[in-house]
């Protein structure tokens, strides 16, 4: 890192714009110029910075196996609706719900509400307790609908440093239309360091604890509620 930026300084240096040699009385402002001119061009090598991308833990998409007890339905799961600031790739901060702020440079490789739906699909598909489990698409036949509204995704300042991540889900049965389920989960996960990497770190883990809590929360219902 230190030998490349040593690099980058030298070649900086060697475009810089050179004086012109003339007469011992040449303009004082010209020197002045050529001075100003140098020091921009400096700056504005060494200012260069690039942006930072994270992503949470996804499944790994493996095949679809049905357990023997699984439940004979198809989920259709919709987008999380949802903020303009989760569906833009900024990583958000703040203290308060009246204000908050983004990072200019560390970012999401994906918005947060997508991230946590394709958590949620995979980690639905992985238990295998269903017939199958899809994102709900015009086309799409399916028996529950699982729809949400992500409220929020950010880094908590302050004294102590947490993540929190709180969202409202309920699933309608598509025969019926009555709403059938519904989950509230709300967490603050304490962050284990100072950077933006440790922030995004227990945002992933506060996520996937809310994934389990929601699986197991379906899987009770189910079990609760027989489908014939």
């Amino acid at each position: 890192m230190m030998q490349a930026r040593l690099n980058s300084e030298v070649n900086c240096a060697r475009k810089m714009p050179k004086l012109r040699e003339g007469a011992p009385g040449a303009p004082r402002r010209a020197l002045f110029a050529a001075a100003a001119l140098g020091i921009a061009f400096l700056y504005g090598c060494g200012a260069t910075r690039s942006s930072k991308y994270y992503q949470l833990t996804v499944p790994g998409d493996a095949a679809h196996v049905e357990k023997a007890d699984a439940v004979p339905v198809t989920l259709l799961l919709g987008a999380l609706m949802t903020s303009h600031l989760y569906r833009e790739d900024r990583i958000v901060y703040g203290n308060t719900a009246e204000q908050l702020g983004t990072y200019e440079y560390q970012r999401w490789a994906e918005p947060p509400a997508d991230m946590i739906g394709e958590v949620l699909l995979r980690e639905l598909r992985a238990s295998g307790r269903y017939r199958a489990v899809y994102y709900r698409r015009s086309n799409m036949q399916g028996d529950f609908a699982l729809r949400g509204r992500l409220y929020d995704f950010k880094e908590l300042t302050g004294g102590q440093l947490s993540a929190r991540v709180t969202f409202e889900l309920e699933m309608r049965n598509l025969k019926t239309g009555a709403t059938v389920w519904t989950h509230y989960y709300t967490h603050d996960e304490p962050v284990g360091g100072k950077d933006v990497a440790a922030v995004v770190a227990a945002l992933d883990r506060n996520v996937q604890r809310s994934v389990d809590e929601v699986v197991a929360s379906l899987d009770q219902y189910f079990a609760t509620h027989p489908v014939k």
